[in-house]
């Protein structure tokens, strides 16, 4: 834990000057403010985002003050997926500054000056950070670097055209004179922005495309870091929840007589559906509530259980569907050749990131202050203002590095329940769920099951009908990109499959389940679709009587970048040279996230049906590739976290309640299980694409494909089911 500036974090992001406003003009208006540089000590005083004396701010993003130093507020998050490198990389680049005078600060909440582009909302997430601010940082960065050199070719009486940037200077190339980004801020802020400045090309870049250290590791390593739950304020208690255990019960009856004789307990805070134990610690608030007797009203739905939501969704499974993609005549060409149909099923996961969720809420007469780590700042910003009964405006969102997100802090709920606990007092509380509430009370990854009907012809698929049916989380989530019966996460990666397909036909079941939560996680709707699409693949391959790559080459002829990602991890992969007995290769192809991605998995099962990953091999394309380095680190993060997921991942229900509660019955990947993981990263010109995400897709189906070739066992549910395996079953 550490001690948090109070005065820096109060001010960093609840006022934005109207000069700051008028001056950000570029690409929607950029800006950014952060609260904590990102090199800085944790208790360094930090300059409010509203004061812009003494510095050029010439849009929303970027500040450079007398000293030269370049500050970039951040509209993005850092939950380990390395934007707080990559951005900076792209802002410097077309800035010409030297990256290590860079700091970065939060942006407030403020989706109309630092929405993501793509979902016109403040949320990191969907594999999109860079994808979504590529040209604006790009733009904003070449116009500033324009108008500093229009300052210094103006104080040297020279035509601009003949200066030059690098580094945070400006040279005037014939007499060799620079001058300083600092020495220039205050003449160029009196410099209209220039409009349509040539971005660089390509081949010019000096940070873009460079395998960079990543500008966060040594705070992290040295201490200095600060996280959501690290935030300590003066007088803080400390608070533990629980809530029901039955989804959508409430709270009955409390007993907290032992509650209270337990030494630090300060208050006991009961709500409708909640109960809460404050204590000057942690050790003091859970042993509090560990020592409560609470009886609760169950509700309707403490009769649920696994059997019941698979019964419900293999039925809504047979509806038909709201049409998403159709391409040629999908009834005729289902009804010539050799017919082949399958059902792909996929369970609920949690979240179980290392950091508990957590949020640390000062409540006080006029104005609602936060500390967290979250995804979606502004929306839990204006969902903390209902909790508190305030104007939005008067709630204070300081947000800090997450310890993973994986999807689960695009969800305000866990700030909520905090400003309602800390309504009941008048000192900060930081609230802290354990691992139990957590995993128990997640907002999980939905049931998923996929129907394919394929026909082939000559060894080719000639007709695919994929019937995708689950839970419609954007129908809850952003309302407006649910239209027409089709949640266009629920499809991705289903409608846009790789292969050359002449009738292709994609529909759209919406079925939720009954009580349980759903909500994104990582690999979204990509997770579901490219398991169902790349094991149904290896079975018509087969069926066909054909090699797995070869069976897919056949069919990429109008997505070249595909093939060439097949064509490397094959070769890298030694695809086709012989193996052991129950030794087997497996392939996924996917275009998740305009990225291009193949994955090779090499796994080995014993007798009774328990699988080893001996190799992964990894081929990716996913365009320029800012920061190598990063793209690398995240497929190995996203691959191990994808396999675990295949080999143990699953949230049962039973009577209402989540059966798993911590990391003994919710397993992870362990170090001496991780296999060596190769990737190759595909050198491109292409835009930027998604790359967080895109390893967790290929995982699970090339596992799945592995143990298929080592066993001709045909798994058609995750996770891996080691009695089949062992059975020689299909299951």
């Amino acid at each position: 834990m550490k001690s948090l500036d109070q005065t820096a974090t109060t001010k960093s992001n609840h006022d934005l000057s109207r000069r700051a406003l008028l001056t950000g003009g570029l690409a929607a208006g950029f800006t950014l403010a952060f609260h904590l540089p990102l090199r800085a000590a944790v208790n360094e005083p930090v300059q409010p985002a509203d004061t812009t004396d003494g510095k050029f701010a010439p849009n929303a993003f970027i500040r450079i003050d007398e000293a030269g130093k370049v500050t970039l507020v951040m509209p993005q998050v850092e939950m380990g997926q390395g934007v707080y490198t990559a951005i900076p990389m792209i802002l410097a680049e077309e800035l010409d500054a030297d990256i290590a005078r860079v700091a970065l600060l939060h942006a407030p909440p403020n989706d109309k000056l630092y929405g993501n582009p793509t979902f016109g909302l403040q949320v990191t997430g969907n594999s999109n950070s860079i994808r979504a601010f590529w040209k604006p940082l790009r733009s904003a960065g070449a116009s500033a670097r324009a108008m500093l050199v229009q300052a210094a070719a103006k104080q040297w009486e020279v035509d601009a055209a003949g200066c030059t940037a690098s580094k945070s200077e400006v040279t005037h190339t014939e007499s060799g004179r620079k001058l300083s980004y600092g020495a220039l801020a205050i003449a160029a802020s009196s410099e209209a922005p220039p409009k349509d400045v040539p971005l660089k090309d390509p081949k010019d870049f000096i940070y873009i495309g460079q395998p960079l250290k990543r500008l966060d590791t040594p705070d992290k390593v040295n201490g200095k870091a600060v996280y959501g739950i690290d935030a300590i304020l003066p007088d803080m208690k400390f608070a533990t929840v629980a809530a029901c255990p039955v989804f959508g019960g409430k709270v009955g009856k409390v007993d907290d007589g032992a509650a209270k004789k337990i030494p630090g307990v300060r208050k006991i805070v009961v709500l409708d559906d909640m109960v809460a134990v404050i204590g000057d610690h942690m050790w003091a608030a859970k042993k509090g509530l560990d020592a409560l007797k609470i009886d609760w009203d169950e509700g309707p739905n403490a009769k649920i259980s696994s059997k019941d939501i698979w019964q419900h969704l293999r039925a809504a499974s047979e509806n038909d569907g709201a049409v998403a993609k159709s391409v040629g005549d999908i009834a005729k060409g289902l009804s010539t050749g050799d017919k082949f149909e399958a059902a792909y099923e996929l369970p609920f996961l949690a979240h179980a990131a290392m950091e508990p969720l957590n949020a640390t809420v000062h409540v006080r007469p006029d104005a609602c202050e936060i500390w967290t780590g979250t995804q979606i700042v502004s929306r839990v910003q204006s969902e903390a203002a209902k909790a508190a009964g305030m104007p939005v405006e008067k709630v204070i969102v300081n947000n800090h590095l997450l310890g993973g997100g994986f999807g689960r802090k695009l969800e305000p709920d866990m700030v909520v329940a905090a400003v309602r606990v800390a309504k009941q007092v008048d000192y900060p509380v930081k609230v802290v769920w354990t691992r139990e509430e957590d995993t128990q009370h997640d907002v999980y990854r939905p049931v998923y099951r996929n129907n394919i009907s394929a026909v082939l012809v000559d060894g080719k698929v000639a007709a695919w009908k994929h019937k995708v049916t689950g839970s419609a989380i954007l129908a809850r989530w952003l309302p407006p990109a649910f239209q027409k019966g089709i949640d266009i996460d629920a499809v991705d990666a289903a409608i846009d499959a790789p292969y050359d397909i002449p009738n292709f036909h994609v529909e759209y079941v919406r079925a939720e389940p009954p009580a349980v939560p759903t909500g994104f996680w990582r690999g979204v709707g990509p997770n579901n679709n490219v398991f169902a699409v790349e094991c149904a693949m290896d079975d018509l391959a087969r069926k066909a009587g054909k090699d797995p790559i070869e069976f897919r080459r056949a069919m990429l002829g109008s997505k070249p970048r595909a093939l060439a990602v097949l064509n490397l991890a094959a070769e890298k992969a030694n695809w086709g040279e012989k193996l052991p007995l129950r030794v087997g290769r497996g392939v996924s192809l996917q275009p998740s996230f305009e990225t291009f991605i193949a994955t090779i998995v090499e796994a080995e099962v014993d007798d009774k049906g328990e699988v080893a990953l001996r190799r992964v091999t990894s081929v990716v394309d996913t365009g320029i590739a800012v920061n190598p380095d990063t793209v690398k680190a995240q497929l190995e993060g996203g691959l191990i976290f994808g396999l675990t997921a295949a080999l143990w991942g699953e949230i049962t229900i039973d009577k209402g309640r989540v059966q798993q509660s911590n990391f003994h019955d919710y397993r992870m990947l362990r170090i001496n299980q991780t296999p060596k993981i190769e990737v190759h990263v595909v050198k491109s010109g292409e835009p930027p694409g998604g790359i967080g995400e895109t390893g967790v897709n290929g995982g699970p189906p090339a596992l799945r494909n592995a143990i298929y070739a080592a066993t001709g066992v045909a798994l058609r549910r995750m996770p891996i089911d080691r009695s089949l395996i062992a059975a020689g079953k299909k299951a």
